[in-house]
C-alpha cells in the first residue's frame, strides 16, 4: 500500500515576531509543519535536532546574520543539503549575490507576497524530495549489484566443483576409451552422474529459491508421517555421512500436512550442512518434537557453531557467511530452507554457539 509523504517541514528564522506570525500562519495554512525560531544560533540548534526540508532565512537579524548561520549550516555533513532560502528588505544585486555565495539556494525581497513565498517553498521542497529518492534508488541500486554479484560469486563456486569432478570423469574415460578399455570405465560414468546430480541439484534450488520469493509455488500438501519424513531424509544422506553418526529421534505419532518433496528436501538440506560442518567421528542427529498445534524438526551437529552476528544473515539469499569462526559455503540452501518452510506457514531458525555446535530447526 502505497504511503502518504509526509507534510514538509519548513525551519523559518526571523528575529521580528510579525514577519514569524504570517509565515507560520501562511505556511500552515498549505499544509506545512512549521517551527518558527528567533535566532541564528536557535536555528543552529533546530536543524540539527530535526533537519528541515526547508529553511526560511531572515538575512538581518542581531548577533548572526542570516548569512553567518548559511555558512555553518554548509559546513555541517549532515545539513548542507538542505535548501535555504533567504528573506530580505535588501533588493541590491550584492546582496543576492553575497546570499548565494554564503549557499543560498533562493532570495524573496520583504515585503512578500503569499504567492510568491508559496511557488518558491513548494518548488524547493519539490526538488529536494526528489533528490532525497534519486539518491534512495541509487543506494538501492548499488545493493542489488552488490547482491547479484555476491550471487554469482556463489552460484559459481557451487558449481566448480561438480564441474572440475564432470571434466575429470570425462577426461579418463576419455582416455581408456581411446586405449581401447571399457571395463575400467564404470567408476568414472558414476562420478560423471553424481556431478550432473548435483548440478541438477543447485539449478533446481536456484529456480525453487525464485519461485518461492514470487509466490508462484504451488504447494502440493498431503498428510505425512513425520518418523518416515526422517527416515527417508536419513537414508538419503546415510552415504554422506561417512564415519559420522547419524541418528533419529522422536516423531512417533506425528503427522504434518506439507508438501512433502519441499519438507524432504528441506530436512536434507539441513543434513547435508551439519554434515558437511561436523568433524569426522562426529554426531549429527534428526530429531522431531511436539512444539503446541507444530511439530518442531531438528538438526542438530557438534561442529564448530556459528558466531551471534552471522545466525540471521545466513537465511538471506544473500547471505553467505565466510570467517575462522563461522559456517561457509551455504550457498543458497539456507535461504530455501526459510523460504519452504514459510510458505507452509512456518518459521525456521537455529542456536548456535562458536564451539559448541548448532542447531537448526524449523516448525510446522
Amino acid at each position: 500500500m502505497k504511503t502518504e509523504p509526509s507534510p514538509p517541514n519548513i525551519l523559518v528564522v526571523d528575529d521580528t515576531p510579525a514577519n514569524l506570525q504570517l509565515l507560520v500562519a501562511l505556511l500552515s495554512e498549505h499544509g506545512h509543519k512549521v517551527r518558527p525560531v528567533t535566532s541564528g544560533e536557535l536555528a543552529l540548534r533546530a536543524a540539527r535536532a530535526s533537519a528541515p526540508d526547508v529553511i526560511l532565512l531572515d538575512v538581518a537579524m542581531p548577533g548572526m546574520d542570516g548569512y553567518e548561520v548559511c555558512r555553518r549550516l554548509k559546513a555541517d555533513e549532515n545539513l548542507h543539503d538542505i535548501p535555504v532560502i533567504f528573506l530580505s528588505a535588501h533588493t541590491e544585486l550584492d546582496d543576492r549575490i553575497r546570499a548565494f555565495e554564503a549557499g543560498g539556494v533562493d532570495y524573496i525581497s520583504k515585503p512578500f507576497r503569499v504567492e510568491e513565498v508559496m511557488a518558491r517553498v513548494n518548488a524547493h521542497v519539490t526538488i529536494r524530495r526528489q533528490r532525497e529518492q534519486l539518491e534512495s534508488s541509487y543506494r538501492q541500486l548499488r545493493e542489488l549489484e552488490r547482491m547479484r554479484d555476491t550471487l554469482t560469486h556463489m552460484v559459481a563456486h557451487d558449481m566448480r566443483s561438480p564441474l572440475l569432478a564432470l571434466n575429470l570423469s570425462i577426461d579418463c574415460i576419455g582416455t581408456y576409451v581411446a586405449a581401447g578399455k571399457t571395463g575400467p570405465v564404470t567408476p568414472f560414468l558414476d562420478n560423471a552422474r553424481l556431478a550432473l546430480q548435483n548440478l541438477i541439484r543447485l539449478v533446481t534450488q536456484m529456480l525453487d529459491v525464485s519461485r518461492l520469493e514470487s509466490g508462484e509455488m504451488k504447494l502440493v500438501r498431503v498428510d505425512a508421517d513425520v518418523p518416515r519424513l526422517l527416515e527417508e531424509a536419513a537414508g538419503a544422506l546415510k552415504s554422506a555421512a561417512g564415519t559420522r553418526r547419524l541418528t533419529v529421534e522422536g516423531g512417533k505419532g506425528l503427522t504434518v500436512r506439507v508438501d512433502t518433496d519441499l519438507i524432504h528436501r528441506v530436512i536434507t538440506n539441513l543434513l547435508a550442512n551439519a554434515i558437511k560442518f561436523t568433524r569426522e567421528n562426529g554426531t549429527v542427529v534428526l530429531r522431531a518434537v511436539p512444539d503446541g498445534a507444530r511439530v518442531r524438526i531438528e538438526v542438530q551437529d557438534d561442529g564448530r557453531g556459528i558466531a551471534e552476528e552471522d545466525q540471521k544473515r545466513i537465511f538471506e539469499k544473500f547471505g553467505q557467511v565466510e570467517g575462522a569462526t563461522s559456517r561457509a559455503g551455504y550457498g543458497l540452501g539456507l535461504a530455501f530452507v526459510r523460504l519452504a518452510v514459510e510458505a507452509h506457514g512456518g518459521e525456521a531458525g537455529v542456536e548456535s554457539e562458536v564451539g559448541r555446535g548448532s542447531r537448526f530447526w524449523f516448525s510446522i
